[in-house]
């Protein structure tokens, strides 16, 4: 059984990629950052409905948390799948944004995708089978008003995501990034109205998480060994 990691886990788009990907029948490690209460419920769920689970708590800017804990994962077999999906956006506009906000935003997306992956390629290479999916957004391709930071982050992703295939695609080993538009959570629910999504989306709709999760759970399989080094949007037409 293939064991996928999925970051950020506790959230809208993190919750159903885990979801799909236990029932394409992965072994799935639930990650959390302080949601871990959230994280183990996730876990209890996966098992409940027939899937293979178990939730781990660790800061993915911490890098000697996440080695620690990545190490420990790593004894008895590789993680084959890993879905980068932790992040986090604190909006301002660029004259006013504060040192804080720009280095957090950058830290979680990309020191992150640094201290997570990289222990875990080296495993990947010596079983010649890898799949490294990164969740980013359409704001790391078009850019956002306030967002100079985020779109940073996601677009330095996509950048990553590209060198890193051309290294591994010898090897057995897809690198992708997948990157999302207006989806229905807890966030897009207090940035986006009716209004402006009828503005912005030509499906006039917002995604949903389920359809981020089935693209990623795609990416993870066999189906899509072809395909690496490719930013996959998923936004109804907005770019």
């Amino acid at each position: 059984m293939k064991r996928a990691l999925v970051t950020g886990a506790s959230g809208a788009i993190g919750s159903a990629i885990c979801r799909r990907l236990a029932a394409d029948g992965l072994h799935v490690i639930v990650h959390a950052n302080r949601n871990l209460t959230t994280a183990l419920a996730l876990r209890d769920e996966l098992i409940a409905n027939g899937g293979s689970a178990q939730a781990v708590q660790f800061d993915v800017v911490d890098a000697t948390s996440t080695q620690t804990t990545l190490e420990a994962l790593l004894q008895d077999e590789p993680i084959q799948v890993l879905v980068n999906n932790a992040g986090i956006h604190d909006d301002a506009a660029f004259p006013g944004m504060r040192r804080t906000q720009w280095n957090s935003v950058i830290d979680v997306s990309l020191q992150g995708f640094f201290n997570v992956t990289q222990p875990l390629s080296m495993p990947m290479v010596r079983s010649r089978w890898g799949r490294i999916i990164s969740i980013t957004s359409v704001a790391g391709i078009t850019g956002n008003r306030g967002q100079t930071n985020y779109a940073a982050a996601k677009g330095a992703l996509h950048a990553a995501s590209k060198s890193l295939a051309l290294e591994l695609a010898s090897r057995g080993i897809t690198v992708n990034a997948v990157a999302p538009g207006i989806i229905v959570s807890d966030m897009s629910r207090d940035t986006f109205d009716a209004a402006a999504i009828e503005r912005l989306v030509p499906m006039k709709r917002a995604g949903q998480a389920h359809e981020v999760a089935d693209l990623v759970a795609f990416l993870a399989s066999d189906r899509a060994a072809y395909i690496t080094g490719q930013v996959i949007s998923i936004n109804g037409g907005m770019v």
